[in-house]
């Protein structure tokens, strides 16, 4: 554990919870992890394995801490009721995380008050806060991975939305998905040819040859091979057109993407930044589209962001 004052405001821990592997994390009030501790997410194993393995980390961690830890916040997977901490639907990746109550059960482990947040709404607001688009009042964030989320960012809140569904951007229409099938059981999403699954099974549509995943076709288009190429474009292109649609719709100052796609690299990154201004109002096409900066440590800072506000 780094020795790391902490102006005598104490600390908060924050966890972020995912379907391979759960993060904890002590954070000062001004934004610096003074430290943290991983393990795999025991997902198949039901929801009380994953709580067991979360509240662990964080009293590891409380145990050596250098301050008392007020609060803890907490960015999950799955569609989160922040108001309640109920997780509402998850994948099952996570077998029975649905129904979860996730801040009650937290704060009977550990003793102090929970926030509960969706992972990417944690992200954004990390980035927000502390990132890349610190400064800004109001963010647009979106992630593109294995699927494609969002969030938008009101000063020191996300807007959840009605359901608590707010931010499932890789389920609009997209021009570029024609009618492929989508994840949800929908045609014609963006997440069906935006996500790095759908890249890799457009390559292999385009060539009659599957490839392992979108590693494999990074690697192919630093090689050379045209398709790859023509695939990471078309990946960029669709995010942004996306993107530029979104900005026409909520005016954000910002837009921050990240997600592991973003790896792609500037071809891709230059794909995106050309589609944007294709597609929104004259008056917002300087709106600054910036690359994530934080990395495995935005949700961290933005769960921990809402933990000092209960603190």
């Amino acid at each position: 554990m780094p020795d790391v004052s902490t102006s005598g405001a104490g600390l908060v821990a924050a966890l972020d919870i995912g379907g391979t592997k759960t993060t904890a994390a002590l954070v000062t009030v001004e934004g610096a992890v003074v430290g943290r501790l991983t393990a795999p997410t025991p997902g198949r194993s039901g929801a009380a394995a994953v709580l067991d393995t979360a509240a662990g980390l964080v009293e590891k961690l409380r145990a050596d801490a250098p301050g008392a830890v007020r609060a803890l916040g907490v960015g999950s997977a799955g569609v989160i009721d922040s108001g309640s901490g109920l997780v509402l639907s998850a994948t099952d990746v996570l077998t029975g995380w649905t129904g979860t109550d996730l801040r009650g059960d937290l704060r009977r482990r550990l003793g102090v008050p929970v926030t509960v947040v969706n992972d990417v709404h944690a992200h954004a607001l990390g980035e927000a806060r502390h990132g890349v688009a610190a400064g800004y009042d109001t963010v647009l964030y979106v992630a593109v991975g294995t699927g494609v989320g969002a969030s938008f960012v009101l000063g020191d809140s996300v807007l959840a939305g009605a359901h608590s569904a707010a931010g499932h951007a890789g389920h609009q229409p997209s021009p570029y998905a024609g009618s492929l099938p989508c994840t949800c059981g929908g045609r014609g999403h963006l997440e069906a040819i935006a996500a790095g699954p759908a890249l890799a099974a457009e390559y292999a549509r385009r060539t009659g040859r599957p490839v392992a995943d979108l590693r494999a076709v990074a690697a192919l288009a630093e090689d050379g091979d045209e398709t790859a190429r023509e695939v990471v474009r078309l990946g960029g292109a669709a995010v942004g057109s996306a993107v530029g649609g979104l900005v026409n719709v909520l005016d954000p100052a910002a837009v921050v993407v990240g997600g592991g796609v973003t790896g792609l690299g500037e071809p891709w990154w230059r794909a995106l930044r050309d589609a944007v201004p294709a597609e929104t109002l004259p008056g917002l096409a300087g709106v600054p589209v910036l690359a994530s900066a934080l990395g495995p440590d935005a949700p961290l800072l933005g769960a921990a962001s809402l933990a000092w506000k209960v603190s």
